[in-house]
């Protein structure tokens, strides 16, 4: 869908931050690790999808530079969403990677209730992000570059949800 480019894009992402990784320890505090990140993407993913995760990268981090409690993580997701949908346009159900970042964030605020386990609650995010990914294949794209493309045409599920799926999944399984 788009331009057919989402996979190599997010190939591209992958490696540079296996690059990246192996070149020098990645920065220990969160807000400075999110940063780091953000200006990797920018430079080095290419395309809308790297500008919208630099956005959001960028965005999620300023929450982190004074906390690293769960409930702020669930304020860095709503931060970077919040970046993402002012500077790029879409809302959920327009067919993007949003639909995902955003059934992710609901489950996520379940980190703000005390006592609140972290990889449960991660667990739920991403399988409310896969089932978001997968009901973007019966949406009419609102924006993006699928937005395009005749609905007709557009019989799989949305690349960037799909991918943001299984960016939160490896998050996930990382953390497992």
């Amino acid at each position: 869908a788009g331009d057919g480019d989402c996979g190599h894009t997010h190939a591209r992402a992958a490696r540079a931050i296996q690059e990246w990784v192996r070149a020098r320890p990645p920065p220990a505090a969160p807000a400075q690790l999110l940063s780091a990140l953000a200006d990797l993407l920018l430079e080095k993913m290419g395309g809308s999808s790297g500008v919208l995760y630099g956005l959001f990268l960028t965005a999620a981090a300023r929450p982190l530079l004074n906390h690293n409690d769960l409930p702020t993580w669930a304020d860095a997701m709503d931060a970077g969403i919040e970046a993402m949908q002012r500077y790029g346009g879409a809302a959920p159900g327009d067919r993007t990677m949003l639909d995902s970042l955003c059934a992710a964030a609901q489950a996520l605020h379940a980190l703000r209730s005390p006592g609140a386990d972290l990889l449960p609650v991660l667990a739920t995010a991403v399988q409310s992000a896969e089932a978001a990914a997968e009901a973007t294949r019966h949406m009419e794209a609102g924006a993006g570059r699928a937005s395009y493309i005749s609905s007709a045409q557009l019989l799989q599920p949305d690349p960037g949800a799909v991918a943001v799926a299984a960016v939160l999944r490896a998050v996930l399984e990382e953390l497992r």
